[in-house]
């Protein structure tokens, strides 16, 4: 995630300092806006690949900033608020918001909701190959149709595990924990336990390894999470 920056939208200094030291330890660049009216403009001045914004703001509230940059662009914007009532969140999401997180809040889970984010949406704006194809033809993935091909036969890999694969694929050689794979692959509401990813991956390595006791796509990095070896 490197090089990307954030537009921190936040008027309580003492949380503003809290999340902006969290996503500079994790190598972010971080811009901060105590004020609806200076959200807009730095948004409309600066690059800016995810907004972390509060609702009750002074000045411009949360929810005009979000539909004013809604109505010329895509960016993901994670809404910060104490409004808790369910019918709030849904009115968050319905004028343009990617997730509604509220207050008081682990600063980790929201570093990690940040960084999910990210991936799906900066993944998606710049997509794969339609067709992947790995020592010389033993594996053949086609991204758009979801059919994965083991030596020219078609495997049946269920919907979940191309998700997992696809998640995987994305950034080969990267490793993500379980539960980056989960957000990744499923979104962050998934109700199932992190060690679902153990039995998905299990299954995949069934269909798509030579060998599953020693995988040469899907690699456990001990202690770390799982990485794509296939490059």
């Amino acid at each position: 995630m490197e090089n990307k920056t954030i537009l921190l939208v936040e008027d309580e200094e003492n949380i503003s300092n809290v999340i902006k030291a969290y996503l500079i330890k994790e190598g972010f660049n971080v811009i901060t806006a105590e004020n609806g009216l200076k959200a807009l403009e730095l948004f409309n001045n600066e690059k800016i690949h995810l907004i972390i914004l509060d609702l009750m703001l002074p000045k411009l509230s949360g929810e005009k900033v979000c539909t004013t940059i809604r109505a010329t662009s895509d960016i993901p914007i994670i809404m910060l608020t104490a409004k808790v009532d369910e019918d709030d969140k849904i009115e968050g999401l319905s004028i343009g918001a990617d997730d509604y997180v509220t207050k008081p809040f682990s600063p980790r889970e929201l570093v990690s909701r940040v960084i999910a984010l990210l991936r799906r949406s900066y993944r998606e704006s710049s997509p794969l190959a339609e067709k992947l194809i790995f020592n010389d033809g033993d594996l053949e993935i086609n991204m758009n149709k979801m059919i994965v091909k083991k030596r020219g036969k078609i495997l049946p890999i269920t919907p979940n595990e191309f998700k997992l694969l696809a998640s995987l694929l994305t950034n080969p050689g990267q490793v993500f924990s379980r539960d980056q794979l989960i957000e990744m692959s499923f979104g962050y509401d998934y109700n199932g336990y992190n060690r679902t990813i153990d039995t998905y991956v299990k299954n995949i390595r069934l269909k798509i390894e030579n060998n599953p006791k020693k995988p040469q796509y899907i690699i456990t990095v001990y202690g770390a999470g799982y990485k794509f070896g296939g490059m």
